[in-house]
């Protein structure tokens, strides 16, 4: 007889319809972190009832006080019993992590807690709480990622995991790291969205006030000596570029709007977004392209051409290189119909 057979029903979560996250909250937790699960996943709800998607626990290696960095502790209500019975475990980033930061270590105490998760569920890390899945042996052989300041010790200490310093989050299907902080909230948007659904996670995203994907990288966030002490941005000709993706666009159009040589205007822009133009209106298509799939019953040329990809042999092979699948597939799993 497994664990979870003998344990009695709703001692941790107490609505069975709904998917279950556990919150792993270690000494010495950031609050910024930890908060964001719950401030993400609660906020998500059912466009036909009005009822919560996911039930948050929070939990810790024992019922208590937990450390936080800052000036306070937190009182988790929960131990390893939410780990057994989460269908996703969170674990944020933590400044105590001692052996597992320093050395890939995981403590006895951790990986009896990770012993404790139940068969199947999803594991998520934030910012630096990649360390400890990858000190649990989760992230061998798997692309990962977490905060760029790390970036270069995490692979040293775990020469294993395929570590991509450049994302905001990576997803490799039952295991999902993110980069630092808000990039958290990033990943969490992506869970709703591939959970839920694109409507979903853009309700939850207008809630939160944060925008529901945001384009580039860990890269536009890395400081870098400038040029100019004042440089003049590309945000006018991405938004005019957004208001045109159905349409033919130009790297000459884009420095254009920012009277800028195309020289000059794609080094400002990759500095920005972490991507080259040709690269960020591609990605903005097939986010596009995503939408309708998910929300229209429009046939695939037509969604082809609005999004800018003119035929539908063209948006079907950038789907199958971004996302894996052929249109089809995707509206298949995500169209609102398919959902309900």
């Amino acid at each position: 007889m497994t664990q979870d057979a003998l344990r009695p029903p709703g001692t941790v979560f107490r609505h069975p319809g709904r998917h279950r996250v556990a919150v792993f909250a270690l000494d010495g937790v950031i609050p910024f972190e930890l908060g964001i699960p719950l401030r993400i996943f609660g906020a998500a709800e059912s466009p036909e009832t009005g009822d919560e998607l996911y039930e948050v626990v929070t939990c810790g290696l024992r019922p208590g006080a937990v450390r936080t960095d800052a000036d306070f502790s937190i009182v988790v209500p929960h131990g390893l019993e939410a780990l057994a019975e989460a269908d996703t475990v969170v674990v944020p980033a933590s400044h105590e992590l001692g052996p597992v930061f320093s050395q890939g270590l995981l403590p006895a105490s951790l990986a009896a807690a990770f012993a404790a998760v139940r068969s199947g569920a999803r594991m998520v890390s934030i910012c630096t709480g990649s360390f400890v899945l990858a000190a649990a042996g989760l992230l061998d052989g798997r692309p990962a990622t977490t905060h760029w300041t790390s970036a270069a010790h995490f692979q040293r200490l775990f020469p294993r995991v395929r570590v991509d310093p450049d994302v905001l989050y990576v997803d490799d299907g039952d295991v999902l790291t993110s980069a630092g902080v808000a990039a958290g909230i990033d990943l969490c948007l992506h869970i709703v969205r591939r959970d839920f659904g694109s409507a979903v996670a853009n309700d939850v995203a207008r809630r939160t006030v944060v925008p529901p994907h945001r384009q580039g990288g860990q890269a536009q966030y890395v400081r870098r000596p400038l040029p100019e002490p004042r440089l003049a941005g590309t945000e006018r000709a991405r938004a005019w570029a957004l208001d045109r993706l159905d349409q033919p666009l130009t790297l000459r159009q884009l420095a254009e709007r920012e009277s800028m040589s195309v020289r000059t205007f794609t080094r400002r822009f990759r500095e920005e977004v972490g991507l080259s133009p040709g690269q960020w209106l591609t990605q903005q298509r097939i986010e596009h392209a995503r939408q309708l799939l998910e929300s229209t019953d429009l046939g695939v040329d037509r969604i082809a051409r609005q999004a800018g990809f003119g035929t539908g042999a063209s948006m079907r092979q950038h789907l199958q290189v971004a996302l894996g699948v052929s249109p089809t597939e995707y509206r298949r799993t995500f169209h609102t119909s398919a959902r309900a």
